[in-house]
C-alpha cells in the first residue's frame, strides 16, 4: 500500500544554466529546525526523457504529491530484496486519471536529507 507521509509535495521550479532554462524537482522541508531543499532526479540519470515524463505528471502544476511505495520481491539466487521506492503523483482534476512517474533523490546528500525528512 502506497502512503504519502506527512502530505510532503514535490515543487518544480526554473533555473538557468549556461543561458538555458530548465526545471529542477525538489522537496523543501525542516529537518531539526533547519529549512532544507532535497532535489529529486528521474531514477536513471542517463535518460534524459525522464524529464519529459516528469513534465507530463505535472501538467500545468508546480506541486504534486511525493509517493512512499514499499516494494519486496525474490531475485535470481532466490534472496528477498525489499525498499521503498519513491514516486511523483498528480491526478488529473477533470478525467480523475492518475498520472505518476518514478524519482530518486539526486545526491548522496539529498538521500540522507530525505531519510532525515521521513522520520
Amino acid at each position: 500500500m502506497a502512503n504519502n507521509k506527512n502530505n510532503i509535495k514535490v515543487e518544480r521550479a526554473p533555473f538557468t544554466y549556461k543561458g538555458n532554462t530548465y526545471l529542477e524537482y525538489f522537496i523543501c522541508g525542516n529537518v531539526r529546525g533547519r529549512e532544507v531543499k532535497i532535489k529529486l532526479a528521474p531514477p536513471d540519470k542517463n535518460d534524459k526523457g525522464g524529464y519529459t515524463v516528469l513534465d507530463i505528471v505535472f501538467g500545468n502544476e508546480d506541486k504534486a504529491d511525493f509517493v512512499t511505495e514499499p516494494f519486496e520481491f525474490t531475485n535470481g539466487e532466490g534472496k528477498l530484496v525489499a525498499g521503498t521506492r519513491f514516486l511523483v503523483r498528480t491526478v488529473d482534476k477533470e478525467t480523475g486519471e492518475v498520472y505518476e512517474s518514478a524519482v530518486k533523490p539526486a545526491r548522496s546528500s539529498d538521500k540522507t536529507l530525505l531519510a532525515m525528512l521521513m522520520r
